[in-house]
Protein backbone atom coordinates (compact mmCIF):
# COMPACT_ATOMS: atom_id res chain seq x y z
CA UNK A 1 0.00 0.00 0.00
CA UNK A 2 1.62 3.14 -1.01
CA UNK A 3 1.55 6.35 0.52
CA UNK A 4 -0.99 8.05 -1.58
CA UNK A 5 -3.51 5.45 -0.55
CA UNK A 6 -2.87 5.83 2.98
CA UNK A 7 -3.78 9.32 2.97
CA UNK A 8 -6.75 9.13 1.00
CA UNK A 9 -8.21 6.79 3.55
CA UNK A 10 -7.15 8.77 6.66
CA UNK A 11 -8.74 11.59 4.65
CA UNK A 12 -12.08 9.50 4.08
CA UNK A 13 -12.01 8.72 8.13
CA UNK A 14 -11.11 12.21 9.41
CA UNK A 15 -14.50 13.66 6.82
CA UNK A 16 -16.56 10.96 8.47
CA UNK A 17 -15.80 12.58 11.93
CA UNK A 18 -16.19 15.87 10.44
CA UNK A 19 -20.14 14.66 9.54
CA UNK A 20 -20.87 12.94 12.64
CA UNK A 21 -19.23 15.85 14.85
CA UNK A 22 -21.42 18.12 12.82
CA UNK A 23 -24.23 16.18 13.12
CA UNK A 24 -23.86 15.88 17.05
CA UNK A 25 -22.95 19.87 17.31
CA UNK A 26 -26.90 19.59 17.01
CA UNK A 27 -27.95 19.28 20.26
CA UNK A 28 -25.93 20.64 23.61
CA UNK A 29 -25.71 17.41 25.45
CA UNK A 30 -23.92 16.00 22.60
CA UNK A 31 -21.98 19.77 21.14
CA UNK A 32 -18.65 18.87 23.83
CA UNK A 33 -18.18 15.05 22.09
CA UNK A 34 -18.64 16.22 18.70
CA UNK A 35 -16.32 19.19 19.14
CA UNK A 36 -13.97 16.22 20.34
CA UNK A 37 -14.42 14.49 17.17
CA UNK A 38 -13.72 17.21 14.81
CA UNK A 39 -10.58 17.53 16.57
CA UNK A 40 -9.39 14.55 16.43
CA UNK A 41 -10.71 14.21 12.52
CA UNK A 42 -8.83 17.35 11.61
CA UNK A 43 -5.26 16.10 13.52
CA UNK A 44 -6.00 13.21 11.63
CA UNK A 45 -6.03 15.15 8.33
CA UNK A 46 -3.04 17.24 9.54
CA UNK A 47 -1.25 14.08 10.23
CA UNK A 48 -2.05 12.84 6.59
CA UNK A 49 -0.96 15.92 5.05
CA UNK A 50 2.30 16.05 6.62
CA UNK A 51 2.80 12.99 5.07
CA UNK A 52 3.48 14.65 1.49
CA UNK A 53 6.67 14.73 0.33
CA UNK A 54 9.13 17.94 0.00
CA UNK A 55 7.46 19.99 2.68
CA UNK A 56 9.94 22.25 4.46
CA UNK A 57 9.18 21.12 8.42
CA UNK A 58 11.01 23.89 9.83
CA UNK A 59 8.96 25.98 8.34
CA UNK A 60 5.85 24.45 9.68
CA UNK A 61 7.12 23.93 13.20
CA UNK A 62 7.40 27.90 13.00
CA UNK A 63 4.20 28.14 12.00
CA UNK A 64 2.87 25.62 14.96
CA UNK A 65 4.90 27.35 17.56
CA UNK A 66 3.13 30.96 16.71
CA UNK A 67 -0.18 29.45 16.09
CA UNK A 68 -0.07 27.59 19.02
CA UNK A 69 0.79 30.57 21.38
CA UNK A 70 -1.59 32.57 19.74
CA UNK A 71 -4.41 30.39 20.45
CA UNK A 72 -3.31 29.28 24.16
CA UNK A 73 -3.32 33.26 25.00
CA UNK A 74 -6.90 34.05 22.93
CA UNK A 75 -8.44 30.63 24.76
CA UNK A 76 -7.35 32.08 28.25
CA UNK A 77 -7.48 35.83 28.04
CA UNK A 78 -10.12 36.57 25.97
CA UNK A 79 -14.00 37.22 27.98
CA UNK A 80 -16.91 35.78 27.07
CA UNK A 81 -17.84 39.08 26.00
CA UNK A 82 -15.40 39.07 23.39
CA UNK A 83 -16.39 36.19 21.78
CA UNK A 84 -18.42 37.23 19.06
CA UNK A 85 -15.39 39.34 18.04
CA UNK A 86 -13.00 36.60 18.55
CA UNK A 87 -15.29 34.68 15.97
CA UNK A 88 -14.86 37.23 13.44
CA UNK A 89 -10.94 37.38 13.79
CA UNK A 90 -10.80 33.79 13.38
CA UNK A 91 -12.93 33.80 10.62
CA UNK A 92 -11.02 36.23 8.45
CA UNK A 93 -7.91 34.43 9.51
CA UNK A 94 -9.36 31.41 7.33
CA UNK A 95 -10.19 34.19 4.73
CA UNK A 96 -6.54 35.70 4.80
CA UNK A 97 -5.18 31.71 4.58
CA UNK A 98 -7.45 31.35 1.47
CA UNK A 99 -6.19 34.13 -0.01
CA UNK A 100 -2.32 34.07 0.80
CA UNK A 101 -2.23 30.34 0.02
CA UNK A 102 -4.31 31.06 -3.75
CA UNK A 103 -1.51 34.01 -4.04
CA UNK A 104 1.23 32.18 -3.50
CA UNK A 105 -0.33 28.77 -5.57
CA UNK A 106 -0.15 31.26 -8.86
CA UNK A 107 2.86 33.35 -8.11
CA UNK A 108 4.88 30.60 -8.48
CA UNK A 109 2.51 28.48 -10.94
CA UNK A 110 0.85 30.85 -13.01
CA UNK A 111 0.23 29.00 -16.14
CA UNK A 112 -2.19 26.36 -15.39
CA UNK A 113 -5.38 24.45 -16.08
CA UNK A 114 -9.30 26.09 -16.06
CA UNK A 115 -9.89 24.79 -13.20
CA UNK A 116 -7.30 25.90 -10.99
CA UNK A 117 -7.32 29.39 -12.34
CA UNK A 118 -10.85 29.65 -11.45
CA UNK A 119 -10.48 28.05 -7.92
CA UNK A 120 -7.54 30.20 -7.12
CA UNK A 121 -9.68 33.66 -8.70
CA UNK A 122 -12.65 32.20 -5.95
CA UNK A 123 -10.30 31.81 -3.03
CA UNK A 124 -9.04 35.17 -3.73
CA UNK A 125 -12.49 36.86 -3.78
CA UNK A 126 -13.63 35.09 -1.64
CA UNK A 127 -10.92 35.04 1.37
CA UNK A 128 -10.21 38.70 0.62
CA UNK A 129 -13.93 39.40 1.36
CA UNK A 130 -14.29 36.93 4.29
CA UNK A 131 -11.08 38.65 5.36
CA UNK A 132 -11.59 42.13 5.60
CA UNK A 133 -15.35 41.87 5.76
CA UNK A 134 -13.98 40.16 9.22
CA UNK A 135 -11.92 42.49 10.25
CA UNK A 136 -14.80 45.61 9.99
CA UNK A 137 -17.71 42.99 12.03
CA UNK A 138 -15.01 42.74 14.99
CA UNK A 139 -14.25 46.52 14.82
CA UNK A 140 -18.08 47.37 15.13
CA UNK A 141 -18.14 44.72 17.78
CA UNK A 142 -15.06 46.06 19.27
CA UNK A 143 -17.09 49.93 19.30
CA UNK A 144 -12.99 50.68 17.14
CA UNK A 145 -16.18 52.25 15.02
CA UNK A 146 -19.61 53.05 15.38
CA UNK A 147 -22.05 49.86 15.22
CA UNK A 148 -24.69 51.98 13.25
CA UNK A 149 -24.75 51.59 9.14
CA UNK A 150 -22.07 53.31 8.04
CA UNK A 151 -23.94 54.46 4.32
CA UNK A 152 -23.74 57.31 1.75
CA UNK A 153 -25.22 58.16 -1.36
CA UNK A 154 -24.53 55.78 -4.34
CA UNK A 155 -23.42 53.12 -1.78
CA UNK A 156 -25.53 50.60 -3.61
CA UNK A 157 -24.66 51.41 -7.17
CA UNK A 158 -20.76 52.05 -5.53
CA UNK A 159 -20.70 48.17 -4.38
CA UNK A 160 -22.04 46.83 -7.45
CA UNK A 161 -19.78 48.39 -9.83
CA UNK A 162 -17.22 47.06 -7.33
CA UNK A 163 -18.89 43.73 -7.69
CA UNK A 164 -18.99 44.00 -11.12
CA UNK A 165 -15.28 44.46 -11.83
CA UNK A 166 -14.14 41.68 -10.16
CA UNK A 167 -16.34 39.01 -12.19
CA UNK A 168 -15.10 41.17 -15.53
CA UNK A 169 -12.10 40.93 -14.20
CA UNK A 170 -12.14 37.36 -12.80
CA UNK A 171 -13.19 36.48 -16.21
CA UNK A 172 -10.34 38.33 -18.04
CA UNK A 173 -7.59 36.82 -15.66
CA UNK A 174 -9.04 33.14 -16.54
CA UNK A 175 -8.83 33.36 -19.93
CA UNK A 176 -5.32 34.25 -19.18
CA UNK A 177 -3.80 34.15 -16.07
CA UNK A 178 0.44 33.76 -17.21
CA UNK A 179 0.03 36.70 -18.52
CA UNK A 180 -1.99 39.06 -16.35
CA UNK A 181 -0.24 39.13 -13.33
CA UNK A 182 -0.93 42.72 -12.46
CA UNK A 183 -4.97 42.16 -13.24
CA UNK A 184 -4.45 39.40 -10.18
CA UNK A 185 -2.94 41.82 -7.73
CA UNK A 186 -5.48 44.15 -9.24
CA UNK A 187 -8.38 41.47 -7.97
CA UNK A 188 -6.84 41.28 -4.30
CA UNK A 189 -7.02 45.03 -3.44
CA UNK A 190 -10.39 44.90 -4.96
CA UNK A 191 -12.22 41.83 -2.76
CA UNK A 192 -10.20 43.18 0.37
CA UNK A 193 -11.95 46.51 -0.65
CA UNK A 194 -15.36 44.91 -1.09
CA UNK A 195 -15.24 43.28 2.05
CA UNK A 196 -15.46 46.20 3.85
CA UNK A 197 -17.98 48.07 1.19
CA UNK A 198 -20.45 45.15 2.07
CA UNK A 199 -19.97 45.29 6.07
CA UNK A 200 -20.35 48.92 6.89
CA UNK A 201 -23.66 49.76 5.85
CA UNK A 202 -24.78 46.41 7.99
CA UNK A 203 -26.17 47.68 11.65
CA UNK A 204 -25.18 46.39 15.18
CA UNK A 205 -28.42 44.58 15.40
CA UNK A 206 -27.42 42.53 12.41
CA UNK A 207 -23.86 41.18 13.65
CA UNK A 208 -25.10 37.50 14.97
CA UNK A 209 -26.20 37.05 10.93
CA UNK A 210 -23.17 38.21 9.52
CA UNK A 211 -20.51 36.69 11.71
CA UNK A 212 -22.54 33.11 10.46
CA UNK A 213 -22.66 34.35 7.20
CA UNK A 214 -18.60 35.33 7.18
CA UNK A 215 -18.47 31.69 8.72
CA UNK A 216 -19.86 30.76 5.70
CA UNK A 217 -17.82 32.36 3.13
CA UNK A 218 -14.30 31.33 5.01
CA UNK A 219 -15.77 27.48 4.67
CA UNK A 220 -16.04 28.03 0.74
CA UNK A 221 -12.84 30.29 0.35
CA UNK A 222 -11.25 26.87 1.81
CA UNK A 223 -12.91 24.61 -0.30
CA UNK A 224 -11.63 26.81 -3.39
CA UNK A 225 -8.18 26.70 -1.57
CA UNK A 226 -8.69 23.05 -1.99
CA UNK A 227 -9.60 22.89 -5.53
CA UNK A 228 -6.40 25.21 -5.86
CA UNK A 229 -3.45 22.53 -4.04
CA UNK A 230 -5.75 20.02 -4.63
CA UNK A 231 -6.29 18.27 -1.32
CA UNK A 232 -9.34 16.61 -1.18
CA UNK A 233 -9.92 17.11 2.89
CA UNK A 234 -9.40 20.73 2.39
CA UNK A 235 -11.92 20.52 -0.26
CA UNK A 236 -14.55 18.54 2.31
CA UNK A 237 -13.74 20.25 5.68
CA UNK A 238 -14.34 23.72 3.35
CA UNK A 239 -18.16 22.39 1.87
CA UNK A 240 -18.87 21.72 5.50
CA UNK A 241 -18.30 24.62 7.32
CA UNK A 242 -19.57 26.98 3.68
CA UNK A 243 -22.74 24.27 3.72
CA UNK A 244 -23.84 24.96 7.74
CA UNK A 245 -22.82 28.89 7.84
CA UNK A 246 -25.18 28.90 5.14
CA UNK A 247 -27.60 27.07 7.32
CA UNK A 248 -27.22 28.92 10.18
CA UNK A 249 -27.10 32.25 8.34
CA UNK A 250 -30.84 31.25 7.20
CA UNK A 251 -32.11 29.90 10.60
CA UNK A 252 -31.02 33.68 12.16
CA UNK A 253 -32.64 35.46 9.27
CA UNK A 254 -35.42 33.43 10.17
CA UNK A 255 -35.60 34.33 13.52
CA UNK A 256 -35.79 37.93 12.91
CA UNK A 257 -38.42 37.31 10.43
CA UNK A 258 -35.75 39.12 7.55
CA UNK A 259 -34.57 37.79 4.60
CA UNK A 260 -30.97 37.67 3.99
CA UNK A 261 -31.59 40.44 1.29
CA UNK A 262 -32.73 42.77 3.81
CA UNK A 263 -30.02 41.79 6.15
CA UNK A 264 -27.28 43.00 3.88
CA UNK A 265 -28.87 45.84 1.83
CA UNK A 266 -31.40 47.61 4.20
CA UNK A 267 -29.01 49.45 6.46
CA UNK A 268 -31.13 48.62 9.50
CA UNK A 269 -30.42 51.43 12.45
CA UNK A 270 -29.28 54.00 9.99
CA UNK A 271 -32.61 55.86 10.46
CA UNK A 272 -34.75 55.68 14.03
CA UNK A 273 -38.56 55.38 12.93
CA UNK A 274 -41.52 56.64 14.51
CA UNK A 275 -43.03 54.49 16.48
CA UNK A 276 -46.81 54.64 15.29
CA UNK A 277 -47.93 53.88 18.98
CA UNK A 278 -46.35 56.15 21.61
CA UNK A 279 -44.99 54.58 24.39
CA UNK A 280 -47.54 55.02 26.85
CA UNK A 281 -46.56 54.37 30.92
CA UNK A 282 -44.51 54.65 33.75
CA UNK A 283 -41.04 53.27 34.75
CA UNK A 284 -41.99 51.38 38.38
CA UNK A 285 -38.39 50.66 39.94
CA UNK A 286 -37.85 47.55 42.48
CA UNK A 287 -34.98 46.87 44.80
CA UNK A 288 -33.87 43.49 44.94
CA UNK A 289 -34.99 42.92 48.11
CA UNK A 290 -38.84 43.23 47.37
CA UNK A 291 -38.34 41.34 44.54
CA UNK A 292 -37.10 38.50 46.70
CA UNK A 293 -40.31 38.73 48.31
CA UNK A 294 -42.11 38.27 44.63
CA UNK A 295 -38.82 35.46 43.77
CA UNK A 296 -40.12 33.46 46.99
CA UNK A 297 -43.17 33.22 46.50
CA UNK A 298 -43.05 32.09 42.76
CA UNK A 299 -43.30 28.48 41.60
CA UNK A 300 -42.36 28.96 37.66
CA UNK A 301 -39.73 31.45 36.77
CA UNK A 302 -38.25 31.63 33.55
CA UNK A 303 -34.84 34.12 32.90
CA UNK A 304 -34.23 35.45 29.63
CA UNK A 305 -30.64 36.48 29.31
CA UNK A 306 -28.87 39.04 26.99
CA UNK A 307 -26.25 40.83 25.77
CA UNK A 308 -26.16 42.38 29.37
CA UNK A 309 -25.40 39.17 30.97
CA UNK A 310 -22.62 38.46 29.21
CA UNK A 311 -21.51 42.16 29.93
CA UNK A 312 -21.56 41.51 33.64
CA UNK A 313 -20.81 38.43 33.56
CA UNK A 314 -23.20 37.12 35.90
CA UNK A 315 -23.98 33.62 34.27
CA UNK A 316 -22.77 31.69 37.07
CA UNK A 317 -24.74 33.74 39.72
CA UNK A 318 -27.83 33.27 37.87
CA UNK A 319 -27.18 29.48 37.81
CA UNK A 320 -26.51 29.79 41.67
CA UNK A 321 -30.00 31.87 41.91
CA UNK A 322 -31.87 29.01 39.96
CA UNK A 323 -30.65 26.16 41.90
CA UNK A 324 -31.90 28.21 45.01
CA UNK A 325 -34.93 29.04 43.39
CA UNK A 326 -35.30 25.39 42.74
CA UNK A 327 -34.35 24.52 46.32
CA UNK A 328 -37.48 26.62 47.38
CA UNK A 329 -40.30 24.68 44.93
CA UNK A 330 -39.67 26.63 41.87
CA UNK A 331 -39.29 25.66 38.57
CA UNK A 332 -36.26 27.41 36.97
CA UNK A 333 -36.01 27.36 32.62
CA UNK A 334 -33.56 29.49 30.44
CA UNK A 335 -35.65 31.20 27.69
CA UNK A 336 -33.02 31.35 24.68
CA UNK A 337 -33.76 33.46 22.00
CA UNK A 338 -32.08 32.87 18.49
CA UNK A 339 -30.08 36.16 18.19
CA UNK A 340 -29.62 37.53 21.51
CA UNK A 341 -26.29 38.21 21.93
CA UNK A 342 -23.93 39.02 19.18
CA UNK A 343 -23.09 35.97 17.76
CA UNK A 344 -24.75 32.42 17.54
CA UNK A 345 -25.09 30.57 20.38
CA UNK A 346 -24.00 33.15 21.95
CA UNK A 347 -26.10 32.60 25.32
CA UNK A 348 -26.19 29.17 25.10
CA UNK A 349 -22.42 28.92 25.35
CA UNK A 350 -22.16 31.46 28.29
CA UNK A 351 -24.41 29.46 30.04
CA UNK A 352 -23.12 25.92 29.40
CA UNK A 353 -19.45 27.82 30.81
CA UNK A 354 -21.64 27.88 34.12
CA UNK A 355 -22.59 24.75 34.06
CA UNK A 356 -26.65 25.19 33.71
CA UNK A 357 -28.23 22.10 32.68
CA UNK A 358 -29.14 21.76 29.27
CA UNK A 359 -32.53 20.33 30.13
CA UNK A 360 -33.01 24.39 31.13
CA UNK A 361 -32.23 25.98 27.99
CA UNK A 362 -35.73 26.18 26.25
CA UNK A 363 -35.72 27.73 23.06
CA UNK A 364 -38.06 30.10 21.87
CA UNK A 365 -40.71 28.35 20.25
CA UNK A 366 -40.57 25.64 23.04
CA UNK A 367 -40.98 28.55 25.84
CA UNK A 368 -43.38 30.95 24.67
CA UNK A 369 -46.87 28.39 24.79
CA UNK A 370 -46.54 28.49 28.41
CA UNK A 371 -45.46 31.99 29.43
CA UNK A 372 -48.56 32.91 30.39
CA UNK A 373 -48.25 30.93 32.90
CA UNK A 374 -45.10 31.41 34.47
CA UNK A 375 -45.04 33.52 37.81
CA UNK A 376 -41.67 35.66 37.21
CA UNK A 377 -39.76 36.11 33.84
CA UNK A 378 -36.93 37.64 34.85
CA UNK A 379 -35.28 39.60 31.67
CA UNK A 380 -31.57 40.07 32.09
CA UNK A 381 -29.57 42.50 30.13
CA UNK A 382 -31.74 41.29 26.72
CA UNK A 383 -33.76 44.14 25.05
CA UNK A 384 -35.04 44.36 21.37
CA UNK A 385 -35.68 40.25 21.73
CA UNK A 386 -38.53 40.64 24.09
CA UNK A 387 -40.04 43.76 22.96
CA UNK A 388 -43.70 43.24 22.46
CA UNK A 389 -44.07 46.46 20.14
CA UNK A 390 -42.89 43.59 17.26
CA UNK A 391 -46.41 42.13 17.66
CA UNK A 392 -48.60 45.61 16.51
CA UNK A 393 -46.32 48.37 15.85
CA UNK A 394 -46.13 48.13 11.76
CA UNK A 395 -43.69 51.33 11.51
CA UNK A 396 -41.24 49.25 14.26
CA UNK A 397 -38.22 48.44 12.90
CA UNK A 398 -38.87 44.80 14.40
CA UNK A 399 -42.32 44.63 13.00
CA UNK A 400 -42.56 41.05 12.73
CA UNK A 401 -39.95 39.95 14.74
CA UNK A 402 -40.44 36.54 16.86
CA UNK A 403 -39.91 37.45 20.48
CA UNK A 404 -40.08 36.00 23.73
CA UNK A 405 -43.39 36.55 25.25
CA UNK A 406 -41.94 38.19 28.25
CA UNK A 407 -44.80 40.50 28.74
CA UNK A 408 -47.57 37.76 28.75
CA UNK A 409 -45.78 36.30 32.60
CA UNK A 410 -47.93 37.06 35.67
CA UNK A 411 -45.25 39.35 36.64
CA UNK A 412 -41.88 40.56 34.84
CA UNK A 413 -38.29 41.67 36.36
CA UNK A 414 -36.37 43.36 33.92
CA UNK A 415 -32.81 43.87 34.95
CA UNK A 416 -30.85 47.30 33.56
CA UNK A 417 -27.90 49.35 33.97
CA UNK A 418 -30.16 52.44 32.98
CA UNK A 419 -33.37 53.07 30.24
CA UNK A 420 -30.76 52.84 27.49
CA UNK A 421 -31.94 51.39 24.14
CA UNK A 422 -30.72 47.83 22.13
CA UNK A 423 -29.17 47.03 19.24
CA UNK A 424 -32.15 48.36 17.05
CA UNK A 425 -32.17 51.72 18.81
CA UNK A 426 -35.52 51.82 19.89
CA UNK A 427 -37.75 52.10 23.08
CA UNK A 428 -39.03 49.34 24.67
CA UNK A 429 -42.54 49.45 25.47
CA UNK A 430 -42.31 46.14 27.83
CA UNK A 431 -40.97 48.43 30.48
CA UNK A 432 -43.73 50.32 30.81
CA UNK A 433 -46.23 47.68 31.01
CA UNK A 434 -48.30 47.32 34.14
CA UNK A 435 -47.21 43.85 35.43
CA UNK A 436 -42.95 44.67 34.74
CA UNK A 437 -40.48 46.16 37.69
CA UNK A 438 -37.16 47.63 36.55
CA UNK A 439 -34.53 46.71 38.92
CA UNK A 440 -31.93 49.44 37.86
CA UNK A 441 -28.11 48.49 38.70
CA UNK A 442 -24.99 45.76 37.38
CA UNK A 443 -27.05 42.78 36.81
CA UNK A 444 -24.16 41.02 38.56
CA UNK A 445 -24.75 43.01 41.36
CA UNK A 446 -28.19 42.43 41.94
CA UNK A 447 -28.26 38.99 41.26
CA UNK A 448 -26.07 38.77 43.86
CA UNK A 449 -28.33 40.70 46.48
CA UNK A 450 -31.05 38.22 45.40
CA UNK A 451 -29.02 35.54 46.34
CA UNK A 452 -27.70 36.69 49.41
CA UNK A 453 -31.68 36.89 50.55
CA UNK A 454 -32.68 33.35 49.16
CA UNK A 455 -29.42 32.30 51.69
CA UNK A 456 -30.36 34.21 54.61
CA UNK A 457 -34.08 33.50 54.71
CA UNK A 458 -35.09 36.97 54.47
Amino acid sequence: MNLTIITNIIYIIASILFIIGLKRMSSPKTARNANLLSAVGMLLAIVATLLTKGLEFEWIIIGLVIGSVIGIFMALKVAMTAMPQMVALLNGSGGLASLLVGWASYHFTPASSLLTTVSTYLAVLIGGVTFTGSVMAWAKLEEKITGRPIQFAGQKIANSLLLAVLVIGGIIFCMNPAGNYPLFLIIIVLSLVLGVMVVIPIGGADMPVVISLLNSYSGMAGAATGFVIINSMLIVAGSLVGASGIILTQIMCKAMNRSLKNVLFSGFGSVKKQSSSAVKGEIKALSPQDAYLVLEAARSVVFVPGYGLAVAQAQHVVKELAELLEKNGAEARFAIHPVAGRMPGHMNILLAEANVPYEQLLEMDNINPTMETVDVCMVIGANDVVNPASRHDKNSPIYGMPIINADKAKTVFVLKRSMATGFAGIENELFYYDNTRMIFGDAKSTLQALVTEFKSGH
